[in-house]
């Protein structure tokens, strides 16, 4: 007896641990974070503010982040998958800072072995280049979301 109800708890923990992966996944599901700075993503330059990232279809490859209080205040952008080397414990949006210039690199989500990295756009390449032939590297900002 002991035994069926062990088994029956743990199914019912696993059951709960998929479930909450599940819906982390799901399109509409909203990460937001306090943006403090500009920044661009996809060529298209945002003001600092409240965001929020979600999936816009069951493709998890193509994101939307949107001002929450600016509805204007949008872009649409393509990533591809990182593989992450442990599971994160907290949800994360990173950007790379070249300067003055800021730019949406990364989407990580608590609990997925899978981030979502952004797809450098033409000027991020060359900024990356200028600083890479004077020795430099790109400031990494990581923001908590919430």
């Amino acid at each position: 007896m002991k035994k069926v109800l062990s088994i029956t708890v743990t199914g019912c923990l696993l059951a709960l641990m998929v479930a909450f992966t599940v819906q982390a996944q799901e399109p509409g599901t909203a990460m937001r974070a306090s943006i403090p700075f500009e920044f661009t993503v996809d060529r298209r330059t945002l003001p600092a503010g409240n965001y929020e990232i979600r999936r816009i279809s069951d493709d998890p490859m193509t994101l939307i982040i949107r001002n929450v209080d600016v509805k204007r205040d949008e872009a649409v952008f393509s990533t591809e998958p990182v593989i992450e080397n442990r599971t994160p414990g907290k949800s994360v949006i990173v950007f790379h800072r070249y300067g003055d210039t800021t730019f949406l690199s990364e989407v990580v989500t608590a609990g997925e072995e899978t981030a979502r990295e952004s797809i450098p756009s033409r000027a991020e390449r060359r900024l990356r280049r200028e600083l890479a032939s004077n020795n430099g590297q790109p400031e990494t900002v990581a923001l908590a979301v919430y």
